[in-house]
């Protein structure tokens, strides 16, 4: 595969992904992707894509009922 961003060559590797959203941070490591071995740019694949944002929404959930609780 081409890298989009410089032409490199992509090659499987792992990635974190990062997201700060609604009053929580959410950190994924070793996230499978495709990683430019020239500048280094990641592109994920749609099943890695689709499981973070299932991910994210379970996340909005908890964290929403976790900062309903009176205190």
């Amino acid at each position: 595969m081409e890298c989009y961003s410089c032409k490199g060559k992509l090659h499987k590797g792992k990635t974190s992904y990062t997201i700060t959203r609604k009053g929580y941070h959410l950190i994924v490591d070793h996230v499978p992707a495709w990683v430019c071995e020239q500048c280094g740019e990641v592109l994920l694949e749609e099943a890695q894509v689709k499981a973070i944002q299932q991910l994210i929404e379970k996340t909005d959930v908890s964290v929403s009922a976790l900062v309903s609780v009176p205190v």
